[in-house]
């Protein structure tokens, strides 16, 4: 039987629950049991025993992994690359041109994510370790990863949240793997949220990204945070939306000359209503495990610097 770490999702995919810093149901890594078998999202240091597991469970041994991609190197997401690439010695790396440096030498992207995170940092996510760079494949707008019996992952550029950031399409089943382009989906109450941490947040581009994938015509969105979606226009559209509303409310809390702390707690006052997880029926502890990831200082924040940036 398998764990209850792991789901199912049809087409040969799977949904492996990284269980990022012990809380269940905040990051998904995705395995695609193809003829090349494809780890997508691997997660964090921390999660890097916990994927082991779930791979080992559905039958990926330590050379049968042929491929991990990530959207992009935030420590959620690729955290773990350096770990996962030691475990599985025949897999090649997969990642946007822009971020594929960092993970032959994460010392940079370690230093600044100390620098936002403290030292909640090693409790999160641990310590990106490198990969020898002979075994990254940096991808540039659009790029393919064999997935074998004719199946391929393609990958198609998708910035704003993160200028390495790419969308993934998987041409057996029409899944868009979105990373954090589309934000945070909480499945518990169906809300979308967006997320604009800094330093690369940018309005334009994300929405242009969102377009992107809009144009692309999945089956099915898969989000990192969390899990999968059939309805994809209306989803997109209200990513975008989040998006607006939100740069919409730090522009003006910037306008009256705010300090961060002041903008946040105004912003957090003129969402609240948008999301069914602030209302009184829904438990606090849920809310709760998606502000560890997607809080609201990390997004201000984000907007700001953006709107410092055209300003």
């Amino acid at each position: 039987m398998a764990s209850s770490n792991i789901t199912p999702l049809g087409g040969d995919v799977y949904e492996i629950d990284t269980l990022l810093a012990g809380h269940s149901g905040i990051t998904a890594a995705y395995l695609v049991l193809a003829d090349r078998p494809c780890l997508i999202e691997p997660g964090t240091a921390g999660s890097a025993p916990v994927v082991r597991r779930a791979l080992d469970e559905l039958g990926v041994g330590a050379d049968d992994l042929a491929s991990v991609v990530v959207t992009h190197i935030h420590l959620d997401h690729a955290g773990g690359v350096g770990d996962i690439a030691a475990l599985y010695p025949q897999a090649e790396i997969v990642v946007h041109e822009k971020g594929a440096r960092h993970l032959a030498d994460p010392s940079r992207l370690m230093r600044s994510a100390r620098m936002v995170w403290g030292d909640a940092l090693d409790t999160l996510f641990g310590e990106l370790k490198p990969t020898d760079s002979a075994r990254i494949r940096a991808v540039e707008d659009t790029g393919v990863v064999d997935l074998g019996g004719g199946r391929r992952l393609e990958s198609h550029y998708s910035p704003g949240h993160a200028k390495h950031h790419v969308g993934l399409v998987d041409s057996g089943t029409g899944d868009l793997y979105v990373g954090d382009a589309a934000g945070i989906y909480i499945p518990e109450t169906a809300d979308v949220r967006p997320a604009t941490p800094p330093p690369d947040f940018d309005l334009d581009t994300a929405l242009a990204s969102l377009g992107r994938f809009r144009d692309l015509g999945p089956q099915r969105l898969l989000f990192a945070h969390y899990g999968p979606v059939t309805e994809v226009e209306s989803t997109l559209e209200r990513s975008a939306e989040e998006l607006r509303v939100w740069v919409d409310a730090v522009r003006d809390a910037r306008e009256q000359g705010l300090e961060l702390d002041h903008a946040v707690a105004m912003v957090v006052e003129r969402t609240r209503d948008r999301y069914a997880i602030n209302s009184a029926d829904v438990d606090p502890e849920l809310a709760a495990k998606y502000d560890v990831l997607n809080n609201p200082v990390n997004n201000v924040a984000g907007i700001m610097h953006a709107l410092d940036r055209h300003a």
